[in-house]
C-alpha cells in the first residue's frame, strides 16, 4: 500500500509540474507576441520574455510552492468553518463523538494487546535468533502431552552442548517452589534452575552483581543464587548490598551474586530467585525428560540447519548414557525421537493468537458498525444543508470544492473522536489487563506505546474518510434544482436507498457478534455442566508445603510431619475434612509419567503405553468430593507399610479390564524389576487438565512408596504437597491465618505456599474462555446497541420527512394502528435484509471460532435461530416509538405547516 501511494503521489506531481511548465509556457509565448507587435525582433522579443520570467525551474517550485500553500489554508479555512459548525450542534457533536471515541478507544485497546503479545519482538537483544528446544516423541504412546512435545534430560543438555554446531549458547532449565528462611518468616518463593547457557543464550545483562559462572554450576562448588527485581525490591528494598550476602532456600545457605533487571523474565516465566543447575555428569541417565531448552543461534544458521544438527546427536546420546546396569542404552530408539525446534516467540505466545486476532476482529466489527452509524448521522446532517449545497454549487463552488469540506469535517471529527478515544483505549486496556487471564503470555509487557498510538491515529483519520466519502460523494456529485432543498420535498429513493443499506449493514455485523458471543455464552455454559471429578470447589482451601531433604532427611519422618500438619489443621474450627496430594486438578503443574504395564496383557511392540502418576494421602478423595466407584482408599497402615497397592481411575480400569468392578485385585507394576501393585480401588474419573480437555487415565500412588529408580528398597516420601481444607471458612483470612499457625506449630520453618480455594484454580483452568466470552459479550452488546440506535434514527427521520403524507392518510381516514405498522414493517424488512446477510457470514466466520467452543457446534441451530429473533424483537421495538410519534400527528396542523 506503502508502494502504491508514493507511485500516486509521483504521478500527481509529474501531472502537476506539467500543468506548471504548459502555463509558463503559455505566459511566455504571450509575451513574445506582445514585444513583437511592439518592434522587437523575435529573438529579442523571446530573450526579454525569458529575461522577464526568469529561470523555468524556479519559476515552478515557486508556483508549486504556492499552489501547496494555498491547499493548506483552504483545509485550514474548512477546518475552523467545520468547528463553527459543529459548536452550532453540540448534540450532533457529542453523539457522534462519544460514538467515535467508544469505538476507536475498544479498537486501540484491543490493538495495545495484540501488539504486546503477538507483534512486539521478545525483550531480548536479538531475539530473532532464540529457539525453544523441544523434541517430538511419535512413538511414545499413551501420553497425550507428547503431542505437545518432550523436553530435554539432563543427559541430552550435556550432549547436544557440547557438540553441537549450530548454537552460539545453549541451556536448560525449569521452575519449582523453594523455601526461603533466615529474611522474616518463612515464605515459598518461585525459583528457577538455570543451566549453563541459559543467561548466555538470553544475554541480559544483571543490574547488579554478575551472572553465574562455570564454578557456579559445578556440582562441588560455591552454592550460589540470584534474585528477581521484584523480589530484590520486595526483600532488600532495592538495596544493591544484597549482592553479597547470604540467604537460605530450602536449608541450602547460598549466596547472592547478582540482581536480574526489571521484567527479566525465562521465557515467559517471572521468579524470585534463581538457582544453578549444577549437573554432575558422573551421575546422569538418558531420563528424566522435564527440562525446558532455549538456544541462541548461530548468524546465519536457520531451525532447519540446527534441527538436522541436533538430529544427528540424537545416536550419540544414546551410545553415551544408560538408564542404569542391564538397561537397554537404545530403549528409547522405539520413541522415534526428532528435533521440534521453534522460535521462542511461538513458543511463548503459544495458541493464543487465533484468541486474540478473533477478539481483535470482533472489535474491528464494532468500530465499522460505529463508522455506519455516523455515515448514516452524516447523511442526515448534510440532508439539511442541501439547499446550502446546492446554492453553493450554483454559485460555482466545484464538486471538488463541496467535497473537501465534507470530509474535513468528517476527518475533523474522526480525529477528536480518536482524540477522546485514547483516553478509553488507557481505560479499556486496564481494565483488559486486569479481566485478562493470568496465564496469557506476557501480560506484565502489555501497555499503549508509540505503536498503539500510531494505530490509533490513523484509524481515526481512516474512520473519518470512511464514513464521510459516503455523504461527500453523495452530495457533491451533482447539481441539484434549488427547489429540492425545500423542507417539504420528498426525500429522493436513492439517498432513502443509501441510509437503508447503511442500516442492513449493521444488522448483519451485528448479527455476527451476536451469534459469536452466544457461541461462546453457549460453551461456558457446557463447560460450567461438566463433571471435573471434584464437588464444592468453593469450600475447599488449598495450600502448598514443600519438606526439604536439608530440614528434614529422612523419608518416614517426612511422611509423619506431613500427617501431623493434616491433623493439627483438622483441629481447626470449622474444618471438615483435611488431605493431601502432590498435585491438584487443574493447577497447571507437570505430574509424573512413565510406563506402566497390567499383568496378562501383551503389548503391541512389547512395550507398555505411558501413563499420568498422582501421589495421594487417605482421605485425599474423600476430601476432595471425588467418588470411589469400586473398592477402598488408602490407608494409613498401608502407606506407612508401603504396601504393594494403587488405585486407579476409572477410564484406565475400563479400557484394561471392561469394567471397575473388574479391575480390583488386578495387578499393575511401573518397571520390570518392581514387585506387582495390587489395584484396591477405581477413582472416578477426574479432569486434571481443565473441563474442556478429556479425562486423562490415571494411577495413584501412595504419599510414601518403595523408591523405583534404587536398586534396593528403599522409602521414597512425597516431599511437596498440596493439603486440600474443606470448611465452609474456606476463602477467609481467618482461616488461612490458623491454617498457617497449625502448620508452624509442627514445624516453625515450614512456609505455607500458594494459599486459595479450588474455586480459584478451576476459575483459571477457564480463564480463556471466560475472558473470550467476556470480549466477545461486550462487543455484541455495543453491536445491538448500536444497531437499535440506527433502526431508531432511520425510522425517525422517515417520519420527519413524511410528516405530510401522514397528514393526507389521516385525513383520508387511516388507521393509526395501519400507520405505525407501515413504519415497523418497513424497519422489519430493513432488519431481515440484514439477518439474512448475516446469517450468511456468521455460516462461514464461525468455522474459525471452532478450537475455542466446547459442547456446540460453530452452527449451533439454537444460536442461529435465537439471535435473528432478538434482532427483529429488538427492530420492533426501536421502530415503534416514532410510529407512534407518526400515528400521533394532528392532519390539519401537519398541513398547515406545508
Amino acid at each position: 500500500m506503502a508502494m502504491v501511494s508514493r507511485l500516486m503521489n509521483l504521478f500527481r506531481r509529474s501531472r502537476l509540474d506539467r500543468e506548471i511548465a504548459e502555463e509558463l509556457g503559455a505566459h511566455i509565448e504571450m509575451r513574445i507576441e506582445d514585444n513583437i507587435a511592439h518592434g522587437m525582433s523575435p529573438e529579442q522579443a523571446r530573450r526579454e520574455a525569458q529575461m522577464r520570467f526568469g529561470n523555468a525551474t524556479v519559476m515552478r517550485e515557486k508556483v508549486a510552492a504556492v499552489d501547496a500553500s494555498l491547499a493548506l489554508e483552504n483545509m485550514a479555512r474548512d477546518a475552523r468553518f467545520a468547528l463553527r459548525r459543529l459548536r452550532k450542534s453540540p448534540g450532533f457533536a457529542v453523539t457522534v463523538l462519544l460514538t467515535l471515541a467508544i469505538g476507536i478507544g475498544a479498537n486501540a485497546a484491543v490493538f495495545s494487546v495484540l501488539n504486546s503479545v503477538l507483534l512486539r519482538p521478545l525483550p531480548y537483544p536479538h531475539s530473532d535468533r532464540l529457539i525453544a528446544l523441544w523434541l517430538d516423541a511419535p512413538g511414545a504412546g499413551g501420553l497425550s502431552n507428547f503431542q505437545n512435545g518432550l523436553q530435554l534430560s539432563p543427559s541430552m543438555y550435556l550432549t547436544f552442548s557440547r557438540r553441537n554446531q549450530s548454537f552460539h549458547a545453549m541451556g536448560v532449565w525449569y521452575s519449582r517452589n523453594a523455601s526461603v528462611t533466615g529474611l522474616a518468616q518463612p515464605e515459598e518463593v518461585h525459583s528457577t534452575l538455570v543451566s549453563g547457557g541459559v543467561l548466555e543464550a538470553l544475554s541480559v545483562p544483571a543490574i547488579a552483581g554478575r551472572w553465574f559462572n562455570s564454578a557456579d554450576q559445578d556440582p562441588n562448588g560455591a552454592k550460589t543464587a540470584m534474585l528477581g527485581y521484584g523480589y530484590w525490591q520486595r526483600r532488600f528494598g532495592g538495596d544493591r548490598s544484597a549482592v553479597g550476602r547470604s540467604i537460605q532456600v530450602d536449608g541450602i545457605t547460598r549466596e547472592i551474586v547478582g540482581v536480574m533487571p526489571r521484567g527479566f523474565r525465562v521465557m515467559d516465566e517471572d521468579f524470585d530467585v534463581m538457582l544453578p543447575l549444577a549437573f554432575d555428569p558422573q551421575h546422569q541417565k538418558l531420563a528424566p525428560f522435564g527440562y525446558s531448552g532455549l538456544a541462541r543461534l548461530k548468524d546465519g544458521v536457520s531451525i532447519e540447519r540446527a534441527d538436522a544438527d541436533i538430529s544427528r546427536l540424537i545416536g550419540v546420546w544414546m551410545d553415551s548414557w544408560s538408564n542404569g546396569p542391564g538397561t537397554n542404552p537404545h530403549y528409547y530408539q522405539r520413541w522415534h525421537i526428532t528435533p521440534k525446534f521453534k522460535r521462542l516467540k511461538d513458543q511463548v505466545i503459544g495458541n493464543v493468537s487465533g484468541v486474540l486476532w478473533i477478539v481483535m476482529a470482533t472489535v474491528g466489527l464494532v468500530m465499522l458498525i460505529a463508522c455506519t452509524n455516523v455515515a448514516n448521522l452524516l447523511l442526515v446532517r448534510a440532508e439539511s444543508r442541501q439547499q446550502e449545497l446546492t446554492v453553493r454549487a450554483a454559485l460555482g463552488a466545484s464538486r471538488a470544492r463541496i467535497a473537501r469540506e465534507l470530509l474535513v469535517e468528517s476527518v475533523l471529527l474522526g480525529m477528536l473522536g480518536g482524540l477522546v478515544g485514547v483516553g478509553v483505549a488507557y481505560a479499556g486496556l486496564r481494565l483488559l489487563v486486569s479481566i485478562g487471564p493470568s496465564n496469557l503470555p506476557r501480560l506484565s509487557e502489555i501497555s499503549f506505546d508509540a505503536r498503539s498510538l500510531l494505530f490509533t491515529l490513523a484509524l481515526s483519520v481512516l474512520a473519518g474518510l470512511l464514513f464521510g466519502s459516503i455523504p461527500a460523494w453523495r452530495y457533491a456529485r451533482a447539481k441539484a434544482a434549488l427547489s429540492s432543498g425545500s423542507r417539504t420535498a420528498s426525500v429522493s429513493r436513492t439517498r432513502q436507498r443509501t441510509r437503508n443499506a447503511l442500516v442492513v449493514a449493521q444488522v448483519a455485523m451485528a448479527l455476527v457478534l451476536l451469534v459469536s458471543a452466544l457461541l461462546m455464552i453457549r460453551t461456558f455454559a457446557a463447560l460450567r455442566n461438566v463433571e471435573p471429578g471434584f464437588t464444592g470447589a468453593a469450600h475447599l482451601e488449598t495450600m502448598r508445603i514443600a519438606i526439604p531433604e536439608t530440614m528434614i532427611s529422612d523419608e518416614k519422618t517426612v511422611l509423619e510431619t506431613e500427617q501431623q500438619i493434616a491433623d493439627k489443621i483438622a483441629a481447626v474450627p470449622g474444618v471438615k475434612q483435611v488431605s493431601f496430594a502432590v498435585t491438584a486438578p487443574m493447577e497447571d503443574f507437570d505430574a509424573n509419567w512413565d510406563t506402566l504395564s497390567v499383568e496378562g496383557k501383551n503389548y503391541e511392540g512389547g512395550e507398555p503405553p505411558l501413563r499420568m502418576f498422582n501421589y495421594v494421602a487417605p482421605g485425599f478423595f474423600s476430601t476432595m468430593g471425588t467418588r470411589i466407584v469400586a473398592g477402598r482408599d488408602f490407608t494409613w497402615p498401608d502407606l506407612y507399610g508401603m504396601r504393594p497397592m494403587v488405585l486407579v481411575s476409572e477410564n484406565f480400569a475400563r479400557e484394561n479390564w471392561g469394567s471397575a468392578t473388574n479391575a480390583i485385585g488386578k495387578r499393575v507394576r511401573q518397571f520390570t524389576k518392581m514387585p506387582w501393585q495390587e489395584v484396591i480401588g477405581v477413582v472416578e474419573d477426574v479432569r486434571v487438565h481443565g473441563v474442556d480437555e478429556k479425562a486423562p487415565a490415571l494411577i495413584y500412588w501412595g504419599t510414601l512408596i518403595e523408591d523405583p529408580y534404587k536398586p534396593q528398597p528403599q522409602p521414597s516420601a512425597a516431599r511437596a504437597v498440596r493439603y486440600m481444607i474443606r470448611s465452609d471458612r474456606a476463602g477467609t483470612e481467618a482461616l488461612l491465618s490458623q491454617v498457617q499457625q497449625a502448620v508452624w506449630s509442627v514445624n516453625a520453618n515450614l512456609p505455607v505456599a500458594s494459599p486459595g480455594t479450588m474455586q480459584e484454580i478451576y476459575s483459571q483452568s477457564m480463564a480463556r474462555t471466560s475472558f473470550t466470552l467476556v470480549m466477545l459479550a461486550i462487543a455484541g452488546s455495543m453491536a445491538l446497541l448500536l444497531g437499535v440506535i440506527g433502526i431508531y434514527g432511520v425510522i425517525s427521520y422517515a417520519v420527519s420527512q413524511r410528516t405530510r403524507e401522514i397528514g393526507i392518510r389521516l385525513a383520508l381516514g387511516a388507521q393509526k394502528s395501519e400507520l405505525r405498522w407501515m413504519f415497523v414493517r418497513f424497519a422489519l424488512t430493513v432488519t431481515g435484509l440484514g439477518v439474512a446477510l448475516g446469517l450468511v457470514a456468521a455460516a462461514g466466520l464461525t468455522k474459525l471460532m471452532s478450537s475455542l467452543l466446547f459442547g456446540v457446534s460453530p452452527r449451533d441451530p439454537v444460536t442461529f435461530i435465537t439471535v435473528p429473533l432478538l434482532l427483529l424483537a429488538a427492530a420492533a421495538v426501536a421502530s415503534y416509538l416514532p410510529a407512534w410519534h407518526a400515528s400521533a400527528v394532528n392532519p390539519v396542523e401537519a398541513l398547515r405547516a406545508e
